[in-house]
């Protein structure tokens, strides 16, 4: 059974191993995958929020330049058919130019078809936008200004250049950038010492005249690693605690596997050696009643083998009520419950061992006679617990065995004290001797028999009472039996 045991706990570990590891791996692939991403989708929003700003800039020159092209004291607008084709051409040219003789701008427009010799309202309004919206925003995409008049490019270049980035806007585009990603980390712009800033972004120019003129900007954000963690806390939590579901299900699993196999090892060795101990008397009885029928022995013979027979059952008895006393406790009829006083009770058990015992063991009582101190049970159960440490005191005692019992209550308990004077319990196993058929370890040979039912006994009783049991070391030498049981 050993082998199966250890080969179940040995899958059931790589099962677990296998499991943790996976969701572990499952989670760092996600790690990377979530960085990854960050680290793209911060540099690509910063990016897009860039060209928005420098297009809202395009905006605000175009729009400035549709005023001044409609401003007749800056401007000349004009049209004639004079060509070829008697197609209508359009002429803009500086009101007032700055060199004498300086040529117009002159372009037709192929989706106009209506022939003018002079300028409508209508006509102006569609040169002024498709000039403005088509050719002068192609060339500010570009990064250039084309002088179409001297005038109107002079005045461009000046606004050109004093158009910067706007910080607020930007940051007003960046944020809106991230949120559509997912991302909602606190930024900030030009950091003043970038060897500082938690994680930087790639730089972007934000110059107007890009690439010939160089701007960056580039945003400082918090660590990658801290954004993951509070992107995939719950994701991490849950992996958290489904490890350790696994590894508490896992250890409780061998600790319950272990114990029924020490267990089952322990009803082995009890069987072995209580068939042991029934063969000896059984065979006693086997041999004199043989020898009682073989033979025709005189009176006094028949009489001393049927006291040998008489002894050897009694034997047996008492054996079979031993094994029979550990779950008699737990089938005690509550109608056999009722008041009882606990001093009364330890004087009737020492009364029953002194009776029993072929030895002398002393015995100190320290309680007063006082008050009755009350308890609600079932007397022969009790009784029972009582005999079982005081034996256990007298088998297991020195070559004068001695108990102390001391008696007392605390609030509404009443705490039983047995000291004895033996070999002592060590810490390891204060709690396994209350175990069903486990016995402290004295090598391959035990003194005393037993079979380590009694204290097991011992506990389920006083489980059934509400009460329990512990053992603690006694100075200098032996054992501490204390038994706390509620009072009535």
């Amino acid at each position: 059974m050993k082998k199966h045991v250890n080969l179940i706990l040995v899958l059931m570990a790589l099962c677990v191993v296998g499991i943790i590891g996976l969701q572990w791996f499952w989670n760092y692939q996600n790690y990377k995958s979530t960085i990854n991403a960050f680290h793209h989708d911060i540099n690509q929003s910063l990016t897009t929020a860039v060209d928005l700003e420098i297009a809202q800039r395009h905006q605000g020159l175009i729009d400035q330049v549709k005023g001044w092209l409609a401003d007749t004291s800056l401007i000349q607008i004009t049209c004639d058919t004079k060509n070829r084709d008697r197609n209508t051409v359009f002429h803009i040219q500086d009101r007032y130019p700055k060199y004498a003789g300086s040529p117009a701008f002159t372009f037709g427009l192929a989706s106009f078809k209506p022939q003018l010799d002079h300028m409508t309202p209508a006509a102006k309004q569609l040169v002024i936008n498709h000039f403005s919206d088509t050719r002068l925003r192609r060339d500010l995409q570009r990064g250039t200004i084309y002088y179409y008049t001297q005038r109107l490019g002079d005045s461009l270049t000046v606004a050109f250049d004093k158009s910067h980035v706007r910080m607020n806007a930007l940051a007003t585009l960046y944020q809106q950038q991230l949120r559509s990603k997912g991302i909602y980390s606190a930024f900030r712009f030009k950091p003043d010492d970038p060897s500082q800033a938690v994680y930087l972004t790639e730089p972007v120019n934000t110059a107007l005249a890009r690439p010939y003129r160089k701007e960056w900007v580039r945003a400082s954000l918090e660590s990658p690693n801290r954004y993951f963690l509070r992107a995939m806390k719950w994701v991490i939590l849950s992996t958290l605690l489904l490890t350790a579901i696994s590894l508490l299900c896992f250890g409780y699993t061998a600790k319950t596997l272990l114990s029924q196999q020490k267990l089952a090892q322990l009803k082995t060795d009890f069987i072995n050696n209580m068939t042991h101990e029934l063969n000896t008397p059984l065979t006693s009885i086997k041999i004199t009643a043989e020898a009682l029928n073989a033979f025709d022995h005189p009176a006094d013979v028949r009489k001393r083998y049927v006291a040998i027979i008489s002894y050897q059952a009694e034997k047996l008895t008492h054996l079979t009520a031993q094994i029979l006393s550990t779950n008699r406790g737990l089938v005690t009829n509550q109608e056999d419950w009722q008041l009882l006083e606990v001093s009364g009770l330890i004087d009737q058990a020492i009364e029953d061992l002194e009776g029993r015992s072929q030895h002398q063991l002393a015995i100190l009582r320290d309680y007063i006679q006082g008050d009755p101190i009350r308890v609600y049970g079932q007397a022969a159960s009790l009784l029972n617990v009582f005999a079982n440490i005081m034996d256990n005191a007298l088998k297991y005692g020195s070559a004068t065995p001695e108990l102390a019992i001391k008696l007392a209550t605390n609030n509404k308990w009443v705490d039983i004290a047995f000291a004895d004077n033996g070999p002592g319990i060590p810490p390891e196993y204060s709690t396994k001797v209350f175990d069903a058929f486990f016995r402290v370890p004295q090598g391959n040979v035990h003194d005393v028999k037993g079979y380590g039912l009694g204290l097991s006994y011992v506990r389920q009783v006083l489980h059934q009472h509400r009460g329990s049991i512990t053992v603690e070391p006694n100075q200098p030498t032996g054992s501490v039996f204390r038994i706390k049981l509620p009072l009535y």
